[in-house]
């Protein structure tokens, strides 16, 4: 049996300018203990995680409510490699590229934009590509199950850096799409790297239950066969 490529579409998780991590060493065997643990805090929805409808719905499904076939299985790619930055990507830019989506799937617009920028600038933020309200209703209408981003997909997250609020009608993938239920894969990299339009992917969140969001690795299994 051969081994099927994995390519890790997941963040490492370090210092952060935007997302506060507290690392600590709470067990050192130079110190006498016969354990080195590592103990870490951070918001659940900092670097690559998975946002539940809590996050925004009150009352809404939590990660408890999280079926795994919902983040888990074929993926399709719609190719939007080379858009340039500050770029709103409307139902126009999608369509031609989208064809091939189909109801139930998850979907991955891949613009790349980790190649030409650093999670770690601030150009990451403030010059990416944006979705559009109607390219969220675009991809609601085509009944997708959950969705995958290499870039901040919403206009307002760059203000966030800035500390200017909006409301949440301008965070639209967040408006149209986790308010109807359809889960979110944030910060993905290495999109790049995947062959053709689909590809099997595993994104996994911690077992955090009754929580709004939470941290998870993700992996594409390109050539590989799910179920």
């Amino acid at each position: 049996m051969t081994a099927p490529q994995i390519i890790d579409l997941t963040y490492p998780i370090t210092s952060h300018f935007r997302w506060k991590v507290d690392r600590e060493q709470v067990g050192r065997m130079e110190d006498g203990a016969e354990f080195q643990v590592m103990r870490i805090s951070m918001a659940v929805h900092s670097f690559t995680h998975i946002d539940s409808p809590r996050h925004m719905v009150p009352g809404g499904p939590t990660t408890s409510d999280l079926r795994l076939e919902q983040p888990v299985g074929l993926a399709k790619l719609i190719d939007l490699t080379g858009i340039a930055p500050q770029t709103p990507i409307p139902p126009e830019h999608l369509k031609p590229k989208g064809g091939h989506v189909e109801r139930g799937d998850i979907v991955l617009p891949r613009t790349a934009w980790d190649t030409p920028q650093s999670l770690a600038t601030p150009e990451f933020w403030s010059a990416s590509p944006h979705l559009t309200r109607e390219a969220c209703q675009w991809l609601l209408a085509r009944g997708i199950r959950a969705i995958g981003y290499d870039f901040p997909q919403d206009y307002p997250i760059r203000l966030l850096l800035k500390k200017e609020k909006r409301g949440i009608a301008e965070f639209v993938s967040h408006d149209v799409l986790l308010r109807n239920g359809v889960i979110m894969i944030e910060y993905l990299c290495n999109l790049r790297r995947i062959p053709g339009d689909r590809t099997p992917l595993v994104a996994l969140p911690l077992k955090i239950p009754d929580s709004d969001g939470a941290p998870a690795r993700v992996i594409a299994l390109p050539g590989a066969t799910l179920g």
